[in-house]
């Protein structure tokens, strides 16, 4: 299960990026469980819920000079025990140029329910 886990999450995870590059709001609410928690980087912003998330992402995409964040998985570790899994990674926000303006490192732990991925929780350390 583990390298068919891993494949399915990094397809998840390259399909929320995309969702962000495209200001696709829809397309991030599947990846997302529905109790889903965020906590962002710099204020450390507790942002609860799907919709709550999804709500979040239409702003930051209707906002003149939006920025394009794209997470990029470093780690994968899946539990041997239950369908649940955690990735660790990097994350950059992009200007419109494709300038770099923030930067750090994230973790997320994701759940296997009904046969896809959705991401439970993310949390956010900005470093640059």
């Amino acid at each position: 299960m583990s390298a068919s886990a891993e494949l399915a999450i990094r397809a998840r995870r390259a399909a929320f990026n995309r969702a962000i590059a495209e200001g696709d709001a829809a397309a991030i609410g599947p990846i997302l469980a529905r109790d889903c928690v965020m906590v962002t980087g710099t204020d450390s912003a507790v942002i609860a819920g799907r919709m709550g998330q999804v709500k979040v992402w239409r702003r930051e995409f209707a906002a003149a000079g939006r920025m394009v964040y794209v997470r990029t998985p470093e780690r994968l570790e899946i539990s041997p025990v239950e369908p649940i899994a955690m990735e660790h990674g990097r994350w950059q926000g992009l200007d419109a140029a494709g300038a770099m303006v923030a930067s750090g490192s994230y973790s997320a732990k994701w759940r296997e329910l009904g046969g896809e991925w959705v991401i439970e929780a993310e949390i956010f350390l900005t470093l640059a």
